[in-house]
């Protein structure tokens, strides 16, 4: 009874996010692929989130978190690998507010410009998000600045689940989507929409296996990560939030190579003229390489959620 009502509350928490955000976010499209499509037997479906505002699927959840709270004037503060920091930088641009964002010191330059362009505080601290997220902590706590977590509080999740709501309408065929996983806050959005109905897949660079590895260890885990990907799929634990989400809605993650990240950005460009970045282009790799095969005429969604990246580095 118990795990009936958390589920009931998790879709009632997307459905207020679908409505505080409506206006501020943009319904993205969804594209059939045809019959036969990159010699699948299945039938495949891309959400084109990378379309969204700021490059990703990320203003969803920033929005949500900014509205539902009343924000001081020293207004707001995230860490984050480049794609929650430009959603939360736009976010507040769009909202009247003041944003510091700390990213990594490796953050690419293309993201980093993003970022400034929205007027957001750039602070490049650190190896990794886990350092950028310390650092922000402790400025955090110093202005008393609204934080916006790049996946492990409630309100992003519940707006990240806008996104498997969205698709839900968009493609109500669908019998899994594929959903390439960093900190967790999309899949845990998109896994409390479906609950169950749907099966719900994991993809993970493999120098990056967060969820696999807490979904092994029964708990959040700390992973080194790496690889092409870890500007956006570089969280080195799982936010407590989305692993509950996921161990309860996720039908399993897998693991794909780099090389496989790096064709799935050619075979999105060079066919259909989508640039997507590393991590946008992850859930597909899971398709491509044969990480996940598809039953016989499975009917499969999978998420292009970013695309900031210099499209002079796909091709």
């Amino acid at each position: 009874m118990d795990e009936q009502v958390d589920a009931q509350r998790a879709r009632a928490e997307i459905e207020d996010a679908e409505r505080r955000i409506a206006g501020y976010v943009r319904t993205t499209p969804v594209l059939r692929m045809e019959d036969g499509a990159w010699n699948l037997d299945a039938h495949v479906v891309l959400k084109l989130e990378q379309l969204q505002h700021a490059g990703s699927f990320k203003p969803r959840g920033a929005f949500n978190r900014i509205l539902s709270h009343a924000v001081p004037a020293v207004g707001v503060i995230a860490a984050s690998g480049g794609n929650h920091g430009a959603a939360v930088a736009y976010a507040a641009r769009r909202l009247g507010h003041r944003a510091e964002i700390f990213v990594p010191a490796k953050c690419p330059l293309v993201k980093v410009a993003r970022l400034r362009g929205y007027g957001a505080e750039v602070s490049l601290v650190g190896a990794n998000y886990g350092e950028a997220l310390l650092a922000s902590q402790a400025r955090a706590a110093e202005t008393g600045a609204l934080v916006v977590h790049a996946y492990d509080q409630p309100e992003i999740i519940a707006g990240q689940g806008t996104v498997g709501a969205e698709l839900a309408q968009q493609a109500p065929e669908l019998d899994t989507v594929l959903v390439a996983v960093g900190g967790g806050g999309l899949i845990g959005g998109i896994a409390s929409w479906y609950r169950g109905a749907v099966r719900v897949v994991g993809v993970e660079p493999a120098a990056a296996p967060t969820l696999a590895a807490a979904l092994e260890a029964g708990e959040p885990v700390d992973v080194e990560v790496g690889g092409l990907a870890i500007d956006s799929l570089g969280a080195t634990r799982v936010g407590t939030l989305a692993f509950a989400a996921a161990r309860r809605w996720v039908d399993r993650v897998v693991l794909v190579a780099d090389d496989a990240i790096r064709d799935a950005q050619r075979t999105l460009w060079n066919d259909l003229r989508v640039v997507a970045e590393p991590g946008g282009a992850t859930a597909l790799a899971a398709l491509l390489s044969g990480a996940y095969r598809p039953e016989p005429g499975e009917r499969v969604g999978v998420l292009v959620c970013g695309g900031n990246t210099d499209p002079g580095s796909v091709g």
